[in-house]
């Protein structure tokens, strides 16, 4: 008799063990799909956010581009401003020299 109780306590207490495997198999299928998602989710977040300062980046890139061009421009007409100017003062000294040097 007392083989039997054995028995059946053994059989009961496999069994208790199974069934609270498979809920802890369950509860950690389930926290691993929570964990994944989690990460899935920062990844994505993540990748937004890399995207949005990449194209934050580019743009004050171009602005920066368009404003070097704009000085480089105003530069350029001001050199030829005053290479004119320059031209002209040489010119008026070279004329007044020469007639100077006919009186």
């Amino acid at each position: 008799m007392r083989k039997s109780f054995l028995a059946v306590v053994a059989i009961l207490s496999a069994a208790g063990l199974a069934a609270c495997s498979e809920k802890a198999q369950d509860s950690l299928e389930n926290s691993g799909s929570a964990i994944g998602n989690d990460i899935s989710g920062s990844m994505e977040s993540a990748g937004d956010r890399i995207d949005n300062g990449l194209d934050q980046a580019g743009q004050a890139i171009d602005e920066g581009s368009h404003k070097i061009g704009a000085a480089a421009g105003n530069a350029a007409r001001d050199a030829r401003s005053e290479a004119g100017d320059a031209k002209r003062d040489l010119g008026e000294s070279l004329e007044k020299a020469g007639n100077d040097l006919k009186n």
